[in-house]
């Protein structure tokens, strides 16, 4: 909301013929000279605050570019390429990205928000009637690819990489996760049209993108517990199987909170729940990270938005709207930061070929997994290509955990043990950008 009324407010001052052009650029430099003097070094190049603005610019206008660019017989190109691309031209241009720079603290915790943005987006878009139909198929989709992809993932990693087993499965979580990122806001654009509503693929989709992620985050914090720790196989199991019990208790007992609180008579009621569920939900993930359940904060949001939005039905229309409201405004900073994780000089070309080829022979298995699980379903053949070729996105979760392992292995020191645990984390990390 206040994206767009900023943006409409600058367009307007720009486009209007009684206020001059030179006054409009004069107003920006004198902001510009006011965030200068409350804010110092921040806002001028090298400041952490400068680097933010530049990278939500520049994504802002890629999007905005690949939305122009129309090539015949291709589909429309989606903007989040557009702002993964200028995120990747700042990290490896020298001379712009030597100027831009970005806490690590201030980008995972912008890339949780905005994911945690995008689970409430799922769990509002969500429709009980369908769903209830649909368990069954939801299940299968959300544990049979990821656990499918991450094994074969595993196996070739292994293989092919020379990894060891336990570090084979990290990486199969790592890639294992769909992005909901990519997937939510394309499935949530097909039901406002009427696609695919009548069998209920746009709310199986966003479900199960939601779950898959859980189903990855756990496995992923699993084989982290047993690469890091010293305990027993499980005992890091059911740390695992905690941190899930946790994310779906309090997501219920906040769930039922929300359900009643603001009461219905208070006024700007839509403003006041929008509010109340996106800092609960941010609240929950960015706390839940703090305190090292990473696979509970994502599980809180799912529920307690599902939740919420059963009780309000017809009136969570005005909260969908303020939520994809903050979406606008935090797609370019989670694209434009994930884009700027991926450097060329890091790349080693002995190393790229084996990971194309591990990524390419698990998204293989993965996809004839979710088309031979959905050919027990009532779904056309065209159908379950669709859906087949939806759980291939990948973006987000696979950063967020990529930068955790590293962050990890910089914490343990510099052992020569930790030193081949850190070349296993950085050629899997060459995964990520393909």
């Amino acid at each position: 909301m206040f994206y767009n009324l900023a943006r409409r407010k600058l367009l307007g001052a720009w486009q209007e013929p009684g206020i001059p052009k030179t006054s409009f650029v004069i107003t920006l430099i004198l902001l510009w000279v006011l965030l200068w003097a409350l804010m110092g070094q921040e806002v001028l190049p090298g400041g952490n605050l400068f680097g933010l603005i530049v990278i939500f610019y520049s994504a802002f206008l890629g999007g905005k570019i690949l939305e122009i660019i129309r090539i015949p017989v291709v589909p429309p190109l989606p903007p989040l390429l557009g702002m993964l691309l200028a995120g990747f031209t700042i990290r490896n241009v020298p001379i712009i990205y030597k100027f831009v720079h970005i806490p690590t603290t201030w980008s995972s915790a912008l890339r949780n928000t905005a994911l945690t943005i995008i689970l409430i987006r799922a769990g509002l878009g969500l429709d009980p009637q369908a769903l209830k139909h649909l368990k069954g198929v939801c299940l299968r989709l959300s544990f049979g690819p990821c656990l499918i992809e991450a094994c074969s993932a595993a196996f070739f990693s292994h293989f092919l990489m020379k990894f060891p087993w336990q570090w084979g499965f990290l990486l199969g979580f790592v890639l294992g996760a769909v992005s909901p990122a990519v997937v939510v806001p394309s499935m949530l654009l097909l039901q406002e049209n009427g696609y695919g509503v009548e069998k209920g693929i746009p709310t199986l989709l966003v479900a199960a993108s939601s779950m898959d992620d859980v189903v990855a985050i756990t496995g992923f914090n699993t084989f982290l517990s047993m690469v890091f720790s010293s305990g027993s196989v499980v005992s890091n199991i059911l740390s695992s199987l905690r941190d899930v019990f946790i994310g779906v208790l309090v997501g219920i007992v906040m769930g039922i909170f929300i359900q009643h609180f603001p009461s219905g008579d208070q006024e700007r009621l839509t403003q006041r729940r929008a509010f109340l569920v996106l800092s609960i939900c941010i609240s929950a993930v960015l706390g839940c990270q703090h305190l090292g359940l990473h696979g509970s904060g994502g599980l809180v949001t799912l529920v307690l938005s599902f939740m919420a939005a059963k009780k309000w039905a017809k009136e969570k229309v005005g909260i969908q709207k303020i939520v994809a409201n903050m979406w606008n405004v935090f797609q370019p900073l989670l694209f434009g930061l994930v884009g700027t994780e991926v450097s060329v000089e890091a790349l080693e070309s002995k190393t790229i070929g084996m990971c194309i080829a591990t990524l390419g022979f698990a998204l293989s298995a993965r996809i004839i997994a979710t088309f031979t699980l959905m050919s027990f379903a009532e779904f056309r053949f065209k159908e379950k290509v669709f859906i087949a070729l939806s759980w291939i996105p990948k973006a987000t979760v696979q950063i967020n955990q990529a930068v955790l392992l590293l962050f990890l292995l910089r914490e343990e020191g510099t052992d020569c043990k930790v030193a081949k645990e850190r070349k296993y984390a950085e050629e899997g990390q060459q995964a990520e950008p393909f």
